[in-house]
Parts: C-alpha cells; structure tokens; sequence
C-alpha cells in the first residue's frame, strides 16, 4: 500500500503512519464502531442543521419543511433579542439556576454518601437490598414518580400526617401549591430518583482501590473514618471531579419531564425554567424559531460552562475531562 507525497514521484508506505497501522491491526474493533458513528452521526448531529432555524423568522408549511426553512426571511439574532429584553427572562433565569444549583448540591453529595455507606456494610444481604431499593426509583418513568410525589406532599399524604404527629405543623403543608417550596421538593425529587443509579460509578470506584491502601493506613493507626478521610476520598477525588464537570455542563438542562409534571398554575413562578418556557413558546404557542433560539442560548452556556471547569479543574488539581 503506497501513496504518493506532495505529488513526487516518492512513494511512502501508508504503513509508516502509526494512526493508520492501528487502524489495520485493529480493523474489527473500528468496524464495531461504524452502528454507533452512524447513530451519533444521525441523530446527534444532522438534526443539528435546525440551528437554523433560530436565525430565522420559521413559519411550517404543510409538506415542504426544507422549503419553509430555507425560504424563510433571515432575521439574525433577533430572537435571542426578545428572549433577553423579555420579562420572563430574569424570572426563567433564576428559576433555572436555583433549581439546578440546589438539584446539583443535593444529588451531588447523595450518592457520593451512598456509595461510601454501602462500602463500609458488611452484612451482603443488607448491602444487596439497599442497593437494589436505591436503584428501583431510577427505572420508574417520571409520570410514575410525579404521582408518587404528589401523593406523599398533599394536604393528606403520609409526609403531612407525620409532621402532624410529631408537632411540627398543625395542619398540613400545601407543598405543591407553595412555589417557595416548589425548588426543595424538585431537588430532593430528583435526588431521590437518581441517587442509586449515580452510585454505581462511585461503588466502582471504591472497589477498584488497592485494599494495600487501607491496610497501610490501619497499620499506621487510622480508624475507619481516618481511612475514608486520607485514603478513600481522595482516591476517589479523580471520579468526583469528573463527574462534577460533566454534572456542571448540564446546569441549565433541569430536564422537562418533572417540571411540567409538577408544576402548576400555582407555583408557576418559581416552576418555569427553560426548558418548559421553550416547550410553552415552541410547542403550544407555535414560535418556533423563538423556542430554537432558547435552547440554544441553554446549549451554548453549558458548552462555555464545561469549557471553564474543565480549564479550572486542569489548573486546581490536574484532573480534566479532556
């Protein structure tokens, strides 16, 4: 196999190139890769084409997309105008970032206590059922989940009777009709849904250090918590900061599911964030172009957001995603 070099007569093995001696040697684990750069390829990337569509002044015909979309007027950056000028901007704003702040604080850490918790059981049946209840709430689909919530935070679910008995209220809390309380219940909603399944990076994590380690540091006379302070931890520093970045990337994205399942009439004011207000303008009210330009403004910060921890992270401790 030969090639020729800046058009000379020169004929360079394709072999010289370690890139593509790699590719050769290893020509069935890339040909392993093509279903899955044909997947990314199709539905990661080409529907990114309707971009476009934020640029301009979109309006659907029926049966011609691709002329509707090409022969629609340019209006540049005048959606992301509106969105910004708008006075549902700083209020979208400040529901998305608290809700995403409080949601990461909470489901960060819980799963990082999980996974430390569960390592330090030494009873494999108990270990085996809190892992596996823990995991349970993951694989339940948000519809399921929202009601389950909704039942246990009425005026006459379980969480309000207990309250109740303990002396803490005297009649029940309406905590799905109280919008101050709507960020609390949305963050330990979704810890509670996620916090078993994110575990399993951080178990992982565990088993894979040399248990030399630990018997080292009990030598040297560290207890269990010293152990978990000195040897543990910051093993696991690595994984954490990892997964910090890639949690940090998604700030912006709370998700649709549970908003607009919990969300309501009521507690509209702190519910609304993003990605139900794109759904509102895009969806229901037929702006498409204005509902393009809003996720793309969330997609462009999480993109500069995991630029930045990835850059400060490099700085801090070494550790980056790439």
């Amino acid at each position: 196999m030969e090639c020729d070099v800046d058009g000379s007569n020169e004929k360079t093995p394709l072999l010289k190139y370690p890139t593509i001696k790699r590719m050769l040697r290893q020509r069935f684990l890339f040909l392993l890769l093509i279903p899955g750069v044909i997947w990314a390829v199709l539905f990661a990337y080409a529907p990114m084409a309707g971009l476009y569509m934020a640029f301009i002044d979109y309006k659907p015909t029926l049966g011609d997309f691709w002329g509707s979309l090409f022969k629609a007027k340019f209006v540049g950056f005048q959606w992301f105008e509106y969105f910004f000028s708008g006075q549902d901007f700083v209020r979208v704003m400040r529901n998305t970032l608290v809700s995403s702040v409080l949601t990461l604080s909470i489901g960060f850490m819980v799963p990082i206590v999980i996974a430390i918790t569960l390592n330090e059981v030494r009873t494999n049946w108990f270990k085996r059922t809190v892992q596996t209840a823990s995991y349970m709430p993951f694989f339940i689909s948000w519809v399921v989940a929202a009601s389950i919530v909704i039942t246990f935070l009425s005026a006459e679910g379980p969480i309000n009777q207990l309250l109740i008995k303990l002396g803490f209220v005297e009649q029940g809390v309406l905590f799905m009709q109280e919008g101050k309380l709507f960020w609390i219940v949305i963050a330990l909603s979704n810890a509670w849904k996620e916090m078993g399944y994110n575990s399993i990076m951080y178990l992982a994590a565990i088993a894979a250090i040399p248990t030399e380690l630990f018997e080292a540091a009990k030598v040297d006379g560290a207890g269990r918590l010293k152990q978990i302070w000195h040897v543990l931890l910051p093993m696991l520093r690595p994984t954490i900061i990892i997964l910090l970045i890639l949690n940090i990337g998604n700030l912006l994205n709370t998700g649709f599911d549970q908003y607009f399942l919990l969300g309501n009439s009521l507690n509209r004011s702190y519910s609304d964030v993003i990605d139900t207000y794109a759904f509102r303008y895009g969806i229901q009210n037929g702006m498409f172009s204005f509902a393009t330009a809003v996720s793309m403004f969330k997609s462009v910060v999480a993109f500069i957001l995991v630029l930045s921890v990835n850059s400060l992270s490099k700085k801090m401790s070494g550790t980056r995603l790439f």
